[in-house]
């Protein structure tokens, strides 16, 4: 935090005139100064003085100059000021609430010593110490004050804490103590916290630390438990004096320490978690600071210094606008200010109370409302009542959405979450999860209108889903009430109280749910405005053009209308009425509502009983006030207020309950009177307001607790309650119960109650009596159901035919027919039924006495329902008798449309019927159904009539495509070009444009935009249909809303354009240079805004340009951009106005203009006056003018006669003018610098003359430098190095000779003839007189140098010459000079000879030459050969070198094969190389095999050769396993498995050939359904299936292509649990298979199987299971009945199990387990002979092979 220096409050003096004290007021409005002279002044925020008053001493006796003041501070109020003084007292002066307010002591306290110190805690305590060591505290309201605590040392100071709660005391003998006035959450422990090793005369409490500082020059921070957490010690700077005094920012994160001259401020650091000092504040003569105050929004920070000076700094961390409506100043970490622009508007202090740092602050909720954020929490205000709230706060990415329309509470909804924060508290008041944050789907009520009970009352509504409300006590965390709808709620609202809540549905519906008696009604259909009335129970709503208002919502049938033209906007109620405010076309209406009705809900709701009766009095004879008697009765008797509750019913008019009120208060009266106590105590006054409630269960309790049966049984029979009376009577045994029951007949018997009477004696048992009695009663319906129960009366026909007559006289039809019936009369019964147009009965019993009637009943019930107005009803009766068009025209009479479009769907020609199809149209046209109308227009024919439909409707799109289907284009094109010009005189632009679009006129729909204006739709358009005259456009209209001083729309369309220059130019023209600064701010950036602002600043010129270039903060820019483009006369007159320090800079800038223009007399001139005489000196050195450069220097700069001679000598040394240059530097004194030029020229001679000369210490260093230069010179010339290593050959220097030569590179020459020739030189010099390591290091660093140029042999000669037999050997190699390699290897090295060979094997495999490569290694040649993909050569190669080989290639192959999906070639490739039992392609056989299971369209007989490759290829499998050492073993099992697959797919392949083995196809298609855990399920189920129907076996085809469609379910979903193996429980598939990843079908196959399982299901003839034979097990199934014993053996033909019993015999071959039937066997062979063409005899021959032979057979 860094201190700013605002203003001088006071100026200092000249002598010492100390201030005493400074306080800033809580409200920050005020500051009080105490000067020396014992005056009070007073000033406003901005440190303007406004006020002052002197004090006074203890007695006028003593003097004014007999005290000094010690301590002053504000009242919490920031009315009073208390004032401490030496002379023991305080006084508190009332200064009041505005400037100028009289001032009065209002409080004196008299001390026994001199006050020292002063604070006024903000929890209303003034705490001071004395200077006997005590610390006392007094109270203002009082008068009084107490010592809190005593010690010996003289108390030097006091600091609050930033809460007010507690302070710190600090001691002439260091001691610091700590104490609580207030129980505070955060307290300490009370008591000394330490000792300071100084006075703390400067003593502040920040958060969490102690800060004190004194004459030691140390300031420490202590911990809460008093130790040392950081100190800064200045002891040792001699600038620092002692500390005096000290203040603590309101935040308590900051403390500002005062000594000599100098200001610090500590700060905390949140992130670093630790105290830091910022850059000190120096203030030269301000002298010893004496007193300090921190503002208490943190803003500002005054300090009075010895000499009477007051200075206000501003202490803000940073500044920042939102939107240009608030300011938001940081005045610390966890502190800011928040303050509208608005004149006159006051802001917040927006402040952690955690102290965390607050980083975030927005403005929400029309700028009502903040919300900030910390790294815990969140922080949220009302602006408006000045209400902060802080929660904690997860992090949670800061996704949270805020909602502030209930002004007492925000919503927050996060991931889910809603949570509530009061305004002004700081907890979350509750949390729910929903995901509907719509504010109309919440209702918050906090304590609106409070009941007459002390608890709080807060309910939360909200919806848990679209269709059910959750009611939540937010006191108690529950929820009270559930609410479930049958459709969407889109609004919702609790009244005040949170005992009512309305809602609205998607279909406007309106419904009432009183919480309490959880009861739900609907009481309004379209409803479009609903809302309580504020402050009552009053409902407002709107349905269509009814204005609704229920002035009692415990009645909702009773509403009060009125009508109303438009639509409601709102309800206010304000000053004494209540306002309906509706909004009529441009204007708002309001309809006033009765007050006092509105009134009187809130009386009753107070429980103002005496003015609800007022106020209904008042209203005499209005239908309202009937329902609020009947209202205010039941709550007044609720409330046991039976007067008033009797004054209310006898406004009703209800003597009755008048009465016995009456009765009732009398009766308590007189219990008061006998029992001195409450008449509402009596049980009778109890018992009879149940009675009057209607609650005589309750009435009865109450009497039986009095031991009043008889009073009981009374009251049930006063009230003829004769079945609780007699129950009662029974239940207690009371004596008279058999005559009650006898006094009860006779009453109901004299009230001629006979059907009561009869049904007791029916219950009785006495049926005879009870019959009588019905009749009797002429209840003859009663009397045939007493009969029609009991089967002995029945049988008496003289009863029946009594009962039936009586029914008859009745003309009771149908009770009599259904007696004529049950006695089975059947055909009385019948015209019994059809008398009393009992028409089902009567049909139902048609059908069995006249079935031919059944039609001609049907259509007369048909027509008696349309008589009857039962429309809908007949519709079916005429379907049923065949009258269709009766029953069309009862469906349309009944307005069943749907059922109508059914129905006339079935009349072949649409003409007989067309006027329905008209009707039916323009129904479902009108309720917006227009496909359906379409299609019933065009089926009609009505072409017209559903165009005008989709036009009327605006579906011009569909509209469109009809008119141009069925009409001409010029017609439709017209039709629509008239519309759209309809539609744009109606205003209707939008749908204007649409019909335009269709008919390809976009210039029309322009022109349309352009001439009503709108031209940001003609924009869209132009983009969309001319995108090549936006630009133009917007340039166009720009210029015609500038030619019409529309300069705001202009602007838009300039920079819509992209010319804001255009939009800046425009304003410039008018001289807006307001408008024309923003807009180039905005659009041109910074340089633009600039630019403008210096241009309007030169059009006002003066000292208007500086205010308005200093207000923009661009004075200093402007002054150089004047410069920048040579406005230096306007640059001056800016400079001297306003910023004189500037005029040298201009000076200087304009000299480099002149320079610029070659004006070099005025640029000397212009340079000299901007002080920078050298800029003159170096601009002629620069123009080589010598003399006037020299002149110029020796005029103003004499440090530039030096380099003015160096710049001479090095320009006449350019001119080779060697002897003047020599002498110009001399003059210089720069002897070094002819030295170093001579050098850099080469001129070693001139260089070493002139240092022998003048330099002559330097001469040996010269003449070594110039033997190194000599030595080094061939770096840059390949000649010298050439002749310079002759001449060290020459001398003998043979390393220095090479070196000379390895210095020769190509990049000193180009001549790549040079380079070789040096190299090859040194390869000589090399191999000729290096020996050793001297030569090894020079062939190391020669050597690769040689290959990089391709010197191959001249480096392979090199190495061998050293003796570097590797590195030669590993040349020939990389210049593939082979033979050279492996003769050196050979005969110099022979351990390196496997080393050549195997890197030759390597270069002929990357070379690709197998061939070659063959000779040396046959296995990577083979390897490189599959690697090319020539597998037959390599195939053919691998044969030669034994199977092993062989077999590992084509394994590779198949492999290769299987991966690219092509197993028949992998197929074909086992089949011609046969197929070894060799483990590690064990797994690709069995690829092979499951891939062609696989495989689709192997069902045909042209697929034998893949089947039987296949077969062969697993038979030479397993025999070759048999004798391998996996034989027997499992993976030796699975192989025989799918060798008998494969064997069955073979041999049914080829019995599709012959048409009389279909049934063998059948049996091996589902033979192999016992392996549909190894083929795909799908597939295998299908093919028996088709194989099954195909040979007319429909019960198993059915069985298994339903479960192939069960399959395809199970493989769509994936999930196998959705299979159903109950029909396959006595066969032996396999019950857990794996799902095929895809299915084998086609759609259209697997249709065509679903249709076919379809038909076969309604098919009663064709059982739906699979047939068993005689082992009860099907047919195919290998196992034994139990599935105890072992399996069958299975038939080698058709895999169905070999039959021996019963006389057969089996055929049997050689190999054991191998057995065919007979008659399977035999059918083979027959077909064998028949079609010896077909590939039958191929299988028999198999089946030999396989099984070991068989019986002889020849095919001849």
């Amino acid at each position: 935090m860094q201190l700013k220096h605002l203003k001088t409050i006071m100026q200092a003096e000249d002598g010492m005139a100390k201030i005493a004290a400074i306080a800033w007021a809580p409200n920050n409005v005020r500051l009080a100064v105490s000067t020396y002279d014992r005056i009070i002044h007073l000033f406003d925020e901005m440190g303007e003085k406004k006020d002052k008053f002197s004090t006074k001493p203890v007695d006028s006796k003593y003097g004014k100059k007999s005290y000094v003041i010690k301590g002053l501070a504000f009242s919490p109020d920031s009315t009073k000021i208390a004032v401490g003084q030496t002379d023991n007292i305080i006084f508190v002066y009332k200064i009041g609430e505005v400037w100028g307010e009289k001032k009065v002591i209002c409080n004196k306290f008299p001390q026994q010593s001199a006050v020292t110190c002063l604070i006024w805690l903000s929890e209303g305590r003034i705490i001071f110490g004395q200077a006997d060591g005590k610390v006392r505290s007094a109270n203002h309201k009082s008068n009084k004050s107490q010592t809190l605590y005593a010690t010996d040392s003289y108390v030097v100071s006091l600091a609050s804490n930033p809460r007010g709660t507690g302070f710190l005391s600090g001691h002439e003998d260091g001691t610091i103590v700590r104490y609580y006035v207030v129980e505070d959450s955060s307290m300490e422990e009370q008591g000394r916290v330490t000792v300071h090793s100084a006075p703390p005369y400067a003593l502040a409490w920040p958060m969490g630390h102690i800060l004190a500082a004194g004459s030691d020059r140390r300031v420490v921070l202590y911990s809460r438990e008093g130790r040392v957490v950081r100190q800064f010690d200045y002891s040792r700077d001699d600038t620092e004096k002692e500390f005096t005094v000290a203040c603590c920012s309101p935040s308590g994160q900051a403390v500002a320490v005062g000594s000599f001259d100098r200001l610090r401020v500590f700060s905390w650091s949140p992130r670093k978690s630790s105290w830091e000092e910022n850059q000190p504040k120096e203030i030269p003569n301000l002298y010893t600071i004496t007193a300090l105050s921190w503002k208490r929004d943190g803003s500002r920070v005054t300090c009075g210094a010895l000499c009477g000076a007051v200075e206000m700094f501003e202490s803000v961390l940073k500044r920042t606008l939102w939107k240009n409506k608030f300011e938001m100043t940081y005045v610390g970490p966890s502190q800011v200010l928040v303050k509208p622009l608005d004149p006159g508007s006051r802001g917040v202090i927006l402040k952690s109370h955690y102290g965390y740092e607050i980083d975030d602050v927005r403005i929400m909720g029309r700028d009502n409302y903040l919300v900030a954020r910390t790294s815990e929490t969140i922080l949220l205000g009302d602006l408006q009542r000045n209400l902060l709230s802080e929660v904690l706060w997860n992090s949670s990415g800061r996704n949270e959405k805020f909602y502030f329309d209930n002004p007492a509470v925000c919503l927050i909804f996060n991931a889910g979450e809603l949570s509530l924060v009061v305004y002004g508290e700081n907890d979350i008041l509750g949390s729910v999860r929903t995901e509907f944050m719509n504010p109309h789907q919440i209702s918050v009520r906090l304590n609106e209108r409070r009941l007459n009970t002390a608890e709080d009352n807060k309910k939360l509504a909200y919806l848990l889903d679209l269709k059910t409300i959750c009611i939540v006590d937010l006191v108690y965390g529950t929820t009270i009430s559930q609410v479930t709808h049958d459709s969407k709620i889109d609004w919702l609202e609790l009244n005040e109280t949170g005992h009512k809540l309305l809602f609205r549905d998607k279909k406007m519906r309106l419904t009432l749910v009183d919480i309490l008696r959880d009861q739900k009604s609907s009481i309004l259909n379209f409803c479009t405005f609903v809302q309580w009335v504020p402050g009552s129970d009053v409902v407002v709503a709107q349905s269509r053009s009814n204005l609704c208002v229920w002035y009692n919502i415990d009645v909702p049938e009773q509403v009060t209308l009125f009508n109303i033209k438009g639509e409601i906007v709102d309800v206010v109620r304000a000053d004494g009425k209540t306002e309906v405010v509706v909004q009529e076309g441009q204007h708002q209406l309001g309809y006033e509502l009765d007050e006092g009705l509105v009134e009187f809900g809130t009386a009753v709701h107070d429980n103002d009983f005496g003015r609800a009766i007022m106020f209904l009095e008042s209203l005499g004879n209005k239908p309202e006030a009937e329902a609020m008697w009947s209202n205010l009765a039941s709550i007044a008797i609720d409330m046991n207020k039976l007067q008033v509750a009797e004054r209310c019913y006898a406004a009703l008019g209800d003597v009755a309950r008048t009465h016995y009120l009456r009765e009732t208060i009398k009766l308590a009266d007189e219990y008061a009177k006998s029992n001195d106590g409450n008449g509402m105590a009596c049980p009778e006054v109890w018992a009879r307001l149940a009675i009057l409630n209607k609650r005589l269960k309750e009435a009865e309790t109450i009497y039986l607790e009095q031991n009043q049966l008889d009073e009981a049984l009374s009251m049930y029979q006063r009230f003829h309650k004769w079945d609780e009376a007699l129950e009662l009577a029974e239940l207690k045994s009371h004596p008279k119960y058999e005559e009650l029951r006898e006094k009860h007949m006779k009453w109901l018997l004299e009230t001629r109650q006979e059907e009561r009477a009869g049904e007791l004696k029916e219950k009785d048992g006495d049926y005879n009596a009870a019959l009588s009695l019905y009749l009797k009663a002429s209840l003859p319906t009663r009397a045939s159901r007493l009969i029609q129960n009991n089967p002995e009366m029945l049988h008496n026909d003289e009863l029946v035919a009594k009962v039936a007559s009586a029914l008859l006289r009745s003309e009771l039809f149908e009770q009599a027919g259904e007696l004529y019936e049950k006695v089975n009369q059947t055909e009385k019964a019948f015209d019994c039924y059809r008398k009393a147009k009992a028409f089902a009965r009567a049909i139902e019993l048609a059908r069995f006495v006249s079935p031919s009637e059944v039609v001609h009943l049907e259509e007369q019930w048909g027509d008696h329902l349309i008589a009857n107005k039962q429309l809908d009803s007949s519709i079916s009766h005429y379907i049923e008798s065949g009258k269709t068009l009766k029953a069309l025209e009862a469906a349309m009479g009944a307005r069943q449309w749907k059922k109508s479009v059914q129905i006339i769907q079935v009349f072949d020609d649409p003409q007989t019927v067309s006027k329905y199809y008209a009707q039916l149209g323009q129904h479902f046209a009108s309720n917006q159904e227009y496909s359906t109308a379409e299609n019933l227009y065009i089926k009609a024919g009505m072409y017209k009539e559903a165009i005008d439909m989709y036009n009327q409707a605006g579906e011009w799109d569909k509209a469109y495509k009809l008119a141009s289907q069925y009409l001409g284009s010029s017609e439709v094109s017209a039709m629509y070009v008239s519309h759209a010009k309809n539609l744009e005189e109606q205003g209707k632009l939008r749908e204007a444009e649409k019909l335009y679009l269709l008919v390809s006129e976009p210039d029309m729909a322009i022109s349309m935009y352009k001439k009503h204006h709108q031209y940001e739709q003609m924009i869209r358009l132009v983009g969309q249909h001319h995108p090549e005259l936006v630009q133009t456009t917007h340039v166009h209209l720009a210029q015609e809303m500038e030619a019409d001083n529309n300069w705001k729309g202009a602007e838009q369309h300039y920079l819509s354009a992209g010319d804001w220059k255009g939009a800046v130019s425009m304003y410039r023209a008018s001289n807006m240079w307001e408008d024309a600064y923003r807009v180039a701010k905005n659009s041109g950036g910074q340089q633009a805004s600039q630019q403008v602002a210096f241009l309007w600043a030169k059009s006002l010129g003066g000292d208007s340009a500086v205010k308005l270039l200093t207000k923009f903060n661009l004075l200093e820019i402007s002054i150089d951009y004047a410069c920048e483009i040579y406005q230096f006369e306007f640059a001056f007159d800016l400079a001297r106005t306003a910023m004189k320090s500037k005029v040298p800079d201009i000076h200087y800038k304009c000299a480099m203009a002149l320079e610029d223009d070659g004006k070099f007399d005025e640029a000397e001139k212009e340079f000299v006056k901007a002080g920078k005489p050298r800029e003159a000196v170096l601009m002629y050195i620069h123009n080589q003018d010598w003399k006037n450069a020299q002149r110029v220097a020796e005029e103003h700069d004499p440090d530039s006669v030096t380099e003015v001679l160096l710049g001479q000598a090095k320009d006449v040394f350019n001119s080779k003018n060697y002897s003047d240059f020599e002498s110009l530097m001399l003059r210089a004194q720069r002897p070094d610098l002819i030295i170093k030029q001579y050098q850099d020229a080469g001129m070693w001679v001139d260089a070493l003359r002139v240092c022998r000369e003048y330099l002559p210490s330097r001469l040996p260093a010269l003449q070594a430098e110039y033997d190194r230069e000599i030595g080094s010179k061939g770096s840059k010339d390949a000649d010298s190095l050439l002749a310079q290593a002759r001449e060290w050959e020459q001398s003998g220097e043979y390393k220095t000779a090479v070196d000379c030569l390895l210095k020769v590179n190509t990049s000193a020459t180009k001549d790549r003839s040079v380079v070789i020739k040096a190299w090859t030189k040194a390869v000589e010099l090399t191999t000729k007189y290096f020996e050793g390591q001297q030569a090894v290091e020079v062939a190391k660093v020669l050597g690769p140098r040689l290959l990089s140029i391709q010197q191959n042999n001249l480096a392979a000669q090199l190495y061998l010459g050293v003796d570097m037999i590797k590195e030669a050997i590993d040349t020939f190699i990389h210049s593939e000079e082979w033979n050279k390699a492996k003769r050196v290897a050979k005969e110099l090295e022979p351990s390196y000879e496997d080393y050549v060979d195997d890197r030759y094997k390597d270069w002929l495999r990357r070379q690709g030459r197998a061939e070659q490569l063959a000779d040396v290694d046959i296995i990577g040649a083979l390897d490189l050969l599959a690697e090319q993909g020539q597998w037959v050569k390599c195939l053919e190669t691998a044969k030669q070198n034994g199977p092993q080989v062989l077999h590992k290639y084509v394994a590779l192959q198949a492999t290769q094969l299987i991966r690219d999906g092509r197993v028949l070639e992998a197929l074909a490739l086992y089949t011609k190389y046969d197929t070894p039992a060799y483990p590690q392609n064990y797994n690709i056989y069995k690829r092979i095999a499951v891939d062609l299971f696989n495989m689709s369209g192997l069902n045909r007989p042209e697929a034998y050769s893949s089947w039987s490759q296949l077969r062969n290829m697993l038979l030479s499998l397993t025999e070759a396993m048999k004798t391998s050492s996996d034989a027997g073993s499992a993976i030796h099992d699975e192989f025989d498995t799918l060798l008998v697959i494969s064997h069955y797919h073979a041999t049914r392949t080829a019995c599709r050939e012959v048409k009389t083995l279909d049934h063998l196809v059948a049996k091996l298609s589902t033979s192999l359904l016992r392996h549909t855990d190894i083929i795909p399920a799908d597939k295998a189920f299908y093919e028996a299936g088709v194989d099954c129907r195909a040979v007319g076996q429909e019960s198993e085809a059915f069985v298994f292509l339903n479960h192939y469609l069960d399959l395809c379910e199970a493989i769509e979903e994936g999930n196998v649990d959705l299979l159903d193996y109950s029909d396959f429980t006595n066969t032996d598939f396999p019950m857990e298979i794996p799902l095929p990843a895809s299915l084998h079908l086609s759609p259209q196959e697997h249709e065509e199987v679903k249709e076919w399982v379809l038909a076969i299901s309604m098919d009663q003839k064709v059982d739906q299971v699979l047939p068993l034979d005689e082992r009860g097990l099907t047919p195919s199934a290998l196992t034994s009945p139990n599935r105890s014993g072992p399996p069958a053996i299975a038939c080698v033909v058709s895999g169905f199990p070999v039959q021996s019993h019963r006389g057969r015999n089996p055929v049997e071959f050689k190999r054991p387990g191998k057995q065919a039937n007979r008659d399977d066997w035999n059918k083979l062979m027959m077909a064998a002979k028949m079609a010896p063409e077909s590939h039958i005899p191929d299988v028999l021959t198999f089946i030999g092979e396989w099984c070991g032979g068989a019986p002889s057979f020849s095919f001849q």
